[in-house]
């Protein structure tokens, strides 16, 4: 099967029909003795009253437009703390006001840990926004929406979660298993912490999109959305209040909620607003997808897209990190060796193969935290990359984020035992190290590199028992991440104004921090243990942020492949979504299949079609 026919199998997004431009009006309220009802353009969402209403069983029916439900929305929800868990005693008659365009309805719960608390439907012409609203001290582990615990008048009591309707879920990230859309009750992960690891391996876009999708249809393979309509719901903030590491949809029987991992590093001393979920009918994942980015736009919660594309970033990579594993003979790190790239390049050259951009991978630092060039593999950096300019190339160096190796402890997050785990971007000692040494990688006085390749944005430190440095405001989770990108890209840019800082960052939050979204490390099976076409994969990630972060290139990357087949196939497909990158030079895959001249040679001719998209 070809490469085109491969990829036009699998469109994860669905088609987008929705009028994002359409004009709205405020909802209505109906009332009758037993039940109270507020309908907007695209739902309903109405709760019993009484006796038998909200205060004995605390569920709100959420219906779309066609009267079929989506969920029964629990009314409960928590925010527990390092010192007590937030249950819920008593659970009052939810009260109503009305806004010019909205209708509120709020839900008071009686805390043993909070004075107040409070969740706050917002009720518009085509969402549902919930916000949980705490007044009190304590400093926040775990938040939960849609869910919480209490003690109902019954009796019963424990954890208790809304109930779906819907039969799929999509998931704008990729895992391991290859599963885009998948069984409704799967749960799902989305933040900023994970690894190759079981259970872990959800870190691959970090941030991705913090948004969930929900079908009427069951799930039928990893790519393929059913039907619509579908249920949106997104997680609306600043990026400054997202000082969570992970958003997981936490399911068990016909049960779910919202889980917000805050790890008791968010202290509230006064009243507290959680970030809101907003829910809305749309008509599919691609319009979950773009709803999603023009609302944290309008509300100013990620910044206006005004992305400067230059020239020179658009131009075919170069990545050694495939060919140092390839290689062989030796951890790939090892292989990060100035005679070993200028072997790399002699390939390149007989091939007829110019790449626009060089990527040094790991490792060329002595240490990761300080980042000095390790001088016996690299005597000559400078030099190096000097010779590269001379060429019309530019290089890229890969950038390790958070690894502490080298700093000293009161610039990191510390274990209990005070060992550094993490760089603290909350410590300012710690930022004005890092402008020096991107004053030292980048200025003409120094290396007079281009910009960065950051990885392992995924190993935000977490953990309650993890402490900031000493000098550390404390931010933490999406937000201390966001920190430490804007830092790098901010130091960066203010040396070479075309500097380029490529990211997996894939959440519109870090849209003017990022220059480029890297599509990152091909995945290999489906939920049924089949083996996933990565050029499949390829076009999954690209549809997720093409609707994103729209204005932004995207480095398609090229790590790992199965074989060399599948290597080719990639290739072929990579000009279409975006800027080819070429890892594999000498051997590709687990089969260790050479990769010959006339290989290489189809790259190049690949290369030049792209290169006639550019002009």
């Amino acid at each position: 099967m070809s490469s085109s026919r491969t990829v036009a199998r699998y469109s994860i997004l669905g088609t987008l029909s929705y009028n994002l431009g359409c004009m709205s009006s405020a909802p209505s309220l109906t009332s009758d003795p037993d039940r109270c009802t507020i309908k907007g353009e695209t739902y309903s969402l109405s709760w019993r009253t009484g006796a038998n209403g909200i205060t004995r069983s605390p569920y709100f029916e959420f219906s779309g437009a066609d009267s079929d439900r989506w969920m029964r929305l629990s009314a409960l929800s928590s925010a527990h703390t390092r010192t007590a868990r937030d249950e819920a005693m008593q659970i009052a008659e939810p009260q109503v006001r009305t806004e010019p365009d909205a209708i509120v309805v709020t839900v008071h719960t009686e805390s043993p840990v909070w004075q107040e608390h409070d969740l706050e439907l917002r009720c518009t012409a085509d969402s549902v926004e919930i916000t949980m609203l705490v007044t009190g001290g304590g400093e926040l582990t775990d938040v939960t929406i849609l869910g919480g615990d209490g003690i109902l008048p019954t009796g019963a009591a424990g954890t208790f979660r809304s109930g779906f309707d819907a039969r799929s879920l999509y998931v704008p990230s990729p895992t391991e298993p290859v599963a885009f859309v998948r069984p409704i009750w799967s749960a799902a992960s989305l933040g900023v912490v994970g690894d190759a690891d079981p259970g872990r391996l959800n870190g691959i876009f970090s941030p991705p999109p913090l948004l969930l999708a929900f079908g009427r249809s069951p799930a039928t393979d990893a790519f393929t959305p059913g039907e619509g309509p579908w249920l949106a719901a997104w997680l609306r903030a600043p990026v400054e209040l997202l000082r969570f590491t992970a958003m997981r949809f936490d399911p068990v029987d016909d049960g779910a909620l919202l889980h917000l991992a805050f790890e008791g590093h968010t202290p509230v001393d006064g009243t507290w607003r959680s970030p809101t979920v907003v829910l809305r009918p749309v008509a599919a994942p691609a319009a979950a997808l773009a709803e999603y980015r023009a609302d944290l736009f309008d509300t100013g919660c990620a910044p206006a897209p005004a992305k400067h594309v230059r020239p020179w970033w658009l131009e075919p990579i170069f990545c050694g990190w495939g060919a140092q594993v390839a290689r062989g003979g030796a951890p790939a790190p090892d292989l990060c060796r100035q005679e070993i790239y200028d072997d790399f390049l002699g390939t390149l050259h007989a091939a007829s193969l110019d790449p626009g951009t060089i990527v040094i991978d790991d490792r060329w630092q002595k240490q990761y935290g300080t980042a000095e060039p390790d001088t016996d593999a690299w005597p000559d950096m400078r030099g190096w990359i000097a010779r590269q300019h001379a060429g019309g190339r530019r290089v890229l160096l890969w950038w390790k984020a958070w690894d502490p190796a080298g700093l000293p402890a009161d610039e990191c997050v510390t274990d209990a035992a005070g060992r550094p785990i993490a760089v603290d971007p909350g410590s300012p000692a710690y930022l004005a190290r890092l402008d020096a040494i991107v004053e030292r990688l980048l200025s003409a006085d120094g290396l007079d590199a281009d910009g960065f390749k950051v990885d392992f944005t995924q190993r935000t430190p977490s953990g309650t028992m993890l402490r900031s440095a000493p000098d550390s405001d404390g931010v933490w989770g999406i937000a201390a991440l966001h920190r430490l990108v804007g830092r790098l890209h901010t130091a960066a840019t203010g040396i070479k104004d075309d500097a380029l800082i490529i990211t997996h960052t894939v959440h519109p939050a870090f849209g003017d921090i990022s220059d480029m979204i890297r599509t990152n490390d091909v995945l290999e099976h489906d939920t049924t243990g089949e083996p996933v076409s990565v050029a499949a994969q390829l076009r999954a990630r690209h549809e997720i942020v093409a609707a994103t972060l729209p204005e932004h290139p995207v480095d398609t990357d090229q790590w790992p492949m199965p074989n060399r087949e599948e290597w080719l196939d990639y290739a072929r497909s990579q000009g279409q979504y975006g800027v080819p990158a070429l890892y594999y030079l000498e051997r590709v895959g687990e089969s260790d299949e050479p990769i010959d001249i006339e290989h290489l040679a189809e790259v190049g001719r690949l290369w030049d079609r792209y290169r006639e998209t550019l002009r």
